[in-house]
């Protein structure tokens, strides 16, 4: 096989999660938030359009905008359905922030959004006092009637940072203390950014607590790179045969660093340079370097902090040497596409010997030519992992639908392009 070269320094977008949650927190605070690189992709476009559908003072998303905060209480009833998109983020914590809002919310999304589980996140809720609607099948739309909450201690049946976050917000706006216990400890930028903003949030491990502190206060926030949308370029840089990539001041919070671990028991040539502190999350440079990769097994513990980076890892499999088992992933069934099913039904589909379990998958990596079609169902996460496997010299995959991966990462194409050498 053909070798390539890596080479150069690249910034990748903002933290998609970050993102999310500074639109939101600026929104409820009091007073004026500057936020610099946030994300300006279709997902943080929806949050910014359900806030504003709220009475919230957002304005277009740019390189540095500032929100003017008014607190929960200056919101107003939507004169319309709340349009999520292809945004669970959006939808899940803005139903936490809607249950304790004194009137009626409803939150619609596009096809795929629709058919996402909603009742993980109406259960707490309606535990609080809150009144949600859904249809029958359990997605969108959801109505969900807010007004006087009560505390509550929720023990979650799965393990989703977004059911936690909504909990927390709801018991933010609402000014009731809670507390969410998890089977799983989640990512936790809800966390470190409310207690930025002043609010007394205690986690131990898998359990967290909220208890309100009076108003939200205004910050400024600066975010990171989304390390997500990084892993793709490291896993590019990893097949590659020479150089290295260093990609620029990415948030390696280590609730999200799971792939990269991952990587690094394969084999991998990754390491931190620059690290240091921003609004309560560590920031990095990653180097990486090419390795010569071997397979390995991944269990339900280490899932959490690389549940969007599972497909990407199975595709870096396919080109290691070996199997890689992953088990205890179910939740990856239930995300912007049965992601478990979609996976090795692309990988056999271009030449890559693969198993699908119940809760998983097995990956076995040659060095043989890839060649076939991939169906990406519109989600951008199998766009962006076969769109990994595509660059490598050899390969003739050719793909269905490219411009899905602007749900996160609108530039990714160009930017795969410019760390690719020749």
């Amino acid at each position: 096989m053909n070798g390539f070269q890596v080479a150069g320094r690249i910034r990748v977008p903002g933290d998609k999660s970050i993102s999310h949650r500074a639109l939101m927190l600026s929104a409820l605070a009091q007073g004026a938030s500057r936020i610099t690189g946030i994300l300006e992709s279709a997902d943080v476009h929806s949050t910014a359009a359900v806030l504003r559908g709220l009475g919230a003072d957002v304005p277009s998303l740019g390189p540095s905008i500032v929100v003017h905060g008014r607190g929960s209480r200056a919101m107003s009833a939507p004169g319309s359905s709340l349009d999520c998109g292809n945004s669970g983020t959006t939808t899940r914590l803005m139903a936490g922030v809607a249950a304790a809002l004194p009137f009626a919310s409803t939150f619609e999304g596009d096809a795929s959004m629709s058919r996402r589980p909603m009742r993980r996140v109406a259960r707490p809720l309606e535990a609080m006092g809150a009144t949600v609607e859904l249809p029958p099948h359990g997605g969108l739309p959801m109505t969900v009637r807010g007004g006087s909450l009560h505390g509550v201690e929720w023990k979650g049946e799965v393990a989703s940072a977004q059911v936690k976050s909504a909990v927390l917000l709801a018991g933010l706006v609402g000014e009731v203390p809670v507390t969410v216990i998890e089977p799983a400890a989640t990512r936790d930028h809800t966390e470190r950014m409310l207690r930025a903003r002043g609010v007394t949030v205690d986690g131990d491990g898998n359990r967290v607590s909220l208890t309100p502190s009076g108003p939200l206060r205004a910050m400024d926030v600066a975010v990171p790179g989304d390390p997500s949308s990084a892993a793709f370029l490291v896993a590019l840089a990893s097949l590659a045969t020479s150089g290295e990539l260093t990609v620029e001041a990415v948030c390696v919070n280590e609730t999200r660093i799971g792939f990269l671990l991952a990587l690094g028991r394969m084999a991998g040539r990754v390491r931190f340079e620059n690290e240091r502190q921003e609004g309560g999350e560590p920031i990095a440079d990653i180097v990486v370097a090419p390795a010569s990769l071997r397979g390995i097994t991944v269990g339900a513990n280490e899932v959490p902090a690389m549940i969007d980076e599972l497909p990407l890892l199975a595709c870096v499999a396919s080109r290691a040497a070996g199997d890689t088992l992953i088990t205890g992933a179910a939740e990856l069934r239930v995300k912007e596409s049965d992601r478990i099913m979609a996976v090795v039904a692309n990988l056999r589909a271009i030449g890559v010997k693969a198993e699908e379990l119940p809760d998983g998958m097995l990956v076995t990596g040659s060095d043989a030519p890839l060649r076939g079609t991939v169906q990406t169902h519109g989600d951008h996460r199998l766009a962006m992992a076969f769109g990994v496997l595509a660059a490598l010299p050899g390969s003739d995959i050719r793909m269905d639908d490219r411009e899905c991966v602007r749900v996160s990462y609108p530039e990714f194409w160009n930017d795969l392009e410019r760390v690719h050498g020749h």
